[in-house]
């Protein structure tokens, strides 16, 4: 009975030190792992990553700072544990105090907007960051955070062919293991060239419930999704798969914005097109325009456009949190099984130990005997 206790104390401790290498929350000095997300991480249980240049550039003050605490509370209330990602005076903040999210909400377009090129020189000096899709899939995979929660990612440009404008979101896809849940690209975007580049980066991209690629503010774009998932155990499987592969890339999981917030489509598309003009004639590029663009729009449509954005972020974080939660529970049954498989092999190990032990004791007594 003692060696059967002593080899699932041994076994248990395998299985601790086999989680503290797949999330290595404390593995660079840098970073601040807030103490929930940490303690979520190291024990195995769902956690969803969120960005931070929404709150920042998404939407004025106060209304980012309580659409903030509103995802927050919709994944909890989702059976997940939310980390807000940002960089506060230099340091990498995973996970975000009530304090940390005003202080982030009142800076507003003051903290730069950081992608993951931008990183290391908002660190260096030290000043304040919201992460881009980019950034925050590059912090989220760094300390084990496989599920990341957005309104929707960047992508192509339109004349993105001419301008070679492409959202370093689609590479940061291509290269890191950490799935994106969201209401697919803005339609501000060339949203054909942008799945075209998915592929070419390898980009799994699912569509939830639907075939068709959703545009954001609408839930058509008039493209085909190259996959279709239908409940979140089908995406944890998906996830679970890419990481058992090793395949090293992200995931794209798109989810149409609900019917009842969907804004016209045709209103939507006759903003864009006046913002673009607007755009142009300005010489506003780079990372400077799509918070321009989407300001425009939400003007042009009277507010419909934010409106909209809102009510697709609080959908996507009810979906990321429960594929979240999927995906944790099919990942500890799996940790079941081996430490069933590691406490039989200590079984038998202890076993045979102490056979060995006991007919070389008798050995040697027959020995001195003679």
């Amino acid at each position: 009975m003692a060696s059967s206790s002593s080899s699932s104390s041994a076994a248990f401790g395998r299985l601790s030190n086999i989680s503290n290498h797949l999330c290595p929350t404390d593995s660079n000095p840098l970073v601040k792992v807030s103490a929930q997300v940490s303690d979520a991480l190291s024990s195995g249980l769902p956690v969803v990553a969120l960005e931070s240049t929404i709150i920042s550039h998404g939407m004025p003050y106060p209304q980012n700072l309580e659409t903030a605490k509103e995802v927050e509370a919709i994944v909890r209330d989702n059976g997940a544990v939310p980390a807000t990602i940002a960089i506060l005076d230099g340091v990498p903040c995973i996970g975000l105090n009530l304090e940390q999210l005003e202080r982030l909400a009142r800076l507003g377009k003051n903290a730069q907007k950081t992608a993951r090129r931008d990183i290391a020189y908002v660190v260096a000096t030290k000043r304040n960051g919201a992460t881009t899709v980019s950034a925050t899939m590059f912090f989220a995979a760094m300390v084990g955070i496989p599920v990341f929660v957005t309104g929707g990612t960047g992508g192509v440009h339109r004349h993105g062919e001419h301008t070679m404008d492409i959202s370093s979101d689609l590479t940061e896809l291509g290269r890191t293991p950490v799935a994106v849940v969201s209401a697919g690209v803005k339609s501000i975007l060339d949203i054909p060239r942008t799945l075209e580049y998915l592929e070419t980066q390898g980009v799994c991209v699912a569509a939830y419930k639907t075939y068709e690629f959703p545009a954001f503010f609408t839930q058509t774009s008039g493209c085909k999704a190259p996959c279709r998932v239908d409940s979140p155990e089908e995406c944890a499987r998906l996830i679970d798969a890419n990481r058992k592969l090793n395949l090293r890339n992200g995931i794209l999981v798109t989810v149409p914005i609900p019917k009842e917030h969907a804004a016209s489509g045709s209103l939507i598309e006759s903003a864009i097109q006046q913002a673009l003009a607007e755009a142009r004639e300005n010489n506003v590029t780079g990372n400077a325009e799509t918070p321009f663009l989407l300001a425009r729009v939400n003007e042009i449509t009277g507010g419909a456009s934010l409106a909209s954005n809102i009510a697709l972020v609080k959908n996507n974080a009810a979906i990321g949190a429960k594929i979240s939660v999927s995906l944790a529970h099919l990942r500890s049954n799996k940790d079941l099984s081996l430490l069933g498989i590691l406490l039989k092999l200590g079984v038998v190990f202890g076993y045979y130990a102490v056979n060995l032990i006991g007919d070389g004791e008798h050995r040697s007594n027959s020995h001195v005997h003679h």
